[in-house]
């Protein structure tokens, strides 16, 4: 597995390791998962704008 370094406040890392305890999870899999949803809904969001565009091209030809 790759590893990314990354920068970030220092109040923000003690939150994300608090939320990391809290869930027994490592601040690694905190952040991968973090991720995921991340790529997931933004995937969903663009797939849904291209389908409204491609709705309004289409009522804007007819």
């Amino acid at each position: 597995m790759a590893k990314v370094l990354i920068s970030m406040p220092e109040q923000f890392l003690d939150q994300i390791d608090a939320v990391a305890g809290n869930e027994n999870r490592t601040r690694s899999e905190l952040i991968r998962e973090a991720l995921r949803t991340y790529i997931h809904r933004n995937t969903k969001y663009n797939a849904q704008a291209a389908n409204k565009n491609a709705e309004i091209l289409e009522a804007l030809l007819d």
